[in-house]
C-alpha cells in the first residue's frame, strides 16, 4: 500500500514499484530467475521447474504462431 498517488511519482520512485508480468513468456521468466524461493524447503526440485516452464513455453509458442483475432479483421476482414 502506498498514500502517494502514483500517477505523479517520480520517474527514481516509479522505478522502486514492482511490475506484474504481461504475458506468460515473461512470468516463465520470473518464475526462473526466482526459482531459489519455490526450492526452499524442498518445496519444488529444479527438474520440476524446468519441466513446467518447458510445458508452458510449448504454450507461448502456439501462441505466437496462432493470428489474433483482431489481427485477422484488421488484414483480412471487412
Amino acid at each position: 500500500p502506498s498514500d502517494k498517488d502514483l500517477y505523479d511519482l517520480p520517474p527514481e520512485e516509479e522505478k522502486l514499484i514492482p511490475q506484474v508480468c504481461s504475458s506468460l513468456d515473461q512470468a516463465l521468466e520470473a518464475l526462473d530467475k526466482d526459482r531459489e524461493f519455490l526450492k526452499a524447503g524442498g518445496v519444488m526440485s529444479d527438474d520440476f521447474i524446468d519441466g513446467y516452464i518447458a510445458l508452458k513455453m510449448q504454450e507461448v509458442t502456439k501462441f505466437r504462431a496462432a493470428t489474433h483475432p483482431l489481427e485477422y479483421q484488421l488484414y483480412y476482414g471487412n
